[in-house]
């Protein structure tokens, strides 16, 4: 008797051990086809995708079946350009004073599960306060807490006065002098200090800010805020420590110092011109193109005291170019990898992201597919953006086909990180 029971057992546990999630999809785009596969059966494995199967395989004893027949299966989608521990409103000038640290974290854990609900299941985190951004990564990966994979740059790189100087238009008494440790330098020696800092902190790229910005408390959205030498010393730093460098850039002579001093992504590409495009291409550079964040920051520039007036300016002139820039820059055969600066608005509507690309002319799987392979090459993660068998188990699905109807993807019906169903 206690031989069978024993038999039984572990008749069972080897069951469980090998079932498999099995979703029945009316079309699957895998990330990297120019075609979808229609009437075809996604399998997971635990974690890790076992592969697709042309028709509605029938499930073994264990398997879970997911009826997805009427809909759409995809990658889970790459946010490359996030900032999960903020959220601009007309308040947010404040926040500096009004919120701790543990706040601003603990707030975070809210964005990246708004984040993770629109289907993206991996982002770019470019730019935090007190590191609540490693925080957060620290968090989900231990399974604290539920939201995307991130990869975070932690705290910004900037020079005094620059975009990323934080204590700009703060009251003299509360500035300080901020130097590599805050993130901003002044010369080669305080850039391999900031670099070396960001590794110390847990960063797992480097992000600087090239020129200035649109919501910065500064005049110029545009101006180089980088020398060349600064530039080059970043880069070499960063390599040296295996780090990826994202670059924030409006103006043209910014982006192209850092275009040639050797960055990986240009975040945002706003005066990008015919001579910048193919420099990008030749130093196999991506351009990170964030065009919802650009008509936010439009449409709220026509709201008296919703930007101090030293922003509003700058957003009222940055913002609508945004998108003509990457019709532009995407013709030209420049890499695009798909990035909104989620928290310029509000987390969880990443997804309109696909519907401006679309309208300034990409074709629909090719925004489908920035959002998946291409940003998961230009991530460095070569398991992530593809449904296919070995990678990770990272699925998102519709109802309906997004390649007629792109808008779609602004409101998805189906997560799965990791092989858990979490939508």
């Amino acid at each position: 008797m206690k031989k069978t029971l024993l038999s039984v057992t572990l008749w069972a546990l080897c069951v469980n051990a090998h079932a498999l999630t099995l979703i029945h999809a009316g079309s699957i785009i895998d990330g990297e086809a120019a075609k979808p596969v229609r009437e075809a059966t996604l399998v997971l494995d635990g974690n890790r995708i076992q592969g697709i199967e042309k028709g509605y395989r029938a499930p073994a004893e264990g398997d879970t079946v997911i009826d997805w027949r009427d809909g759409t299966l995809m990658p889970g989608f790459i946010d490359m350009h996030t900032h999960l521990t903020f959220q601009g409103s007309k308040d947010s000038y404040l926040e500096p004073y009004t919120l701790n640290p543990a706040d601003v974290a603990l707030r975070g854990v809210m964005y990246g599960k708004r984040t993770l609900n629109a289907g993206f299941t991996t982002v770019r985190d470019l730019g935090d306060a007190g590191l609540g951004s490693i925080a957060l990564r620290n968090a989900i990966n231990k399974g604290w807490v539920q939201g995307p994979r991130i990869f975070t740059a932690g705290t910004s790189i900037g020079t005094t006065g620059g975009h990323a100087d934080k204590t700009n238009g703060r009251n003299q008494e509360l500035v300080g002098d901020p130097g590599p440790k805050e993130g901003v330098i002044n010369g080669p020696a305080d850039a391999y200090k900031a670099v070396r800092q960001r590794y110390k902190d847990g960063s797992d790229l480097i992000k600087i800010t090239a020129t200035g910005g649109v919501l910065s408390v500064a005049k110029s959205g545009e101006n180089p805020q980088f020398t060349d030498e600064e530039l080059k010393a970043i880069v070499a730093a960063a390599k040296d420590y295996g780090f990826k460098v994202a670059v924030h850039a409006h103006g043209k002579e910014g982006m192209k110092r850092a275009i040639l001093a050797g960055v990986n992504t240009i975040e945002h590409g706003t005066y990008m011109d015919e001579e910048l495009f193919p420099l990008m291409k030749k130093h196999n550079v991506a351009l990170v193109p964030t065009l919802l964040a650009g008509e936010f920051v439009a449409d709220k520039a026509k709201i008296d005291g919703y930007f101090p007036e030293v922003v509003r300016p700058k957003a009222a002139a940055i913002g609508p170019k945004i998108q003509g820039t990457f019709a532009k820059a995407y013709k030209a055969g420049v890499t695009i990898a798909f990035g909104t600066d989620a928290g310029v608005y509000e987390h969880g509507r990443n997804g309109r992201e696909f519907t401006l690309m679309v309208d300034a002319g990409m074709p629909p799987m090719a925004a489908i597919q920035s959002a998946t392979s291409v940003a998961a090459r230009v991530l460095g993660q070569s398991d992530l953006g593809t449904l296919k068998a070995g990678m990770l188990a990272d699925v998102t699905g519709v109802k309906g086909n997004p390649l007629e109807n792109i808008a779609l993807l602004e409101a998805v019906d189906l997560v799965i990180k990791d092989g858990t169903r979490v939508k």
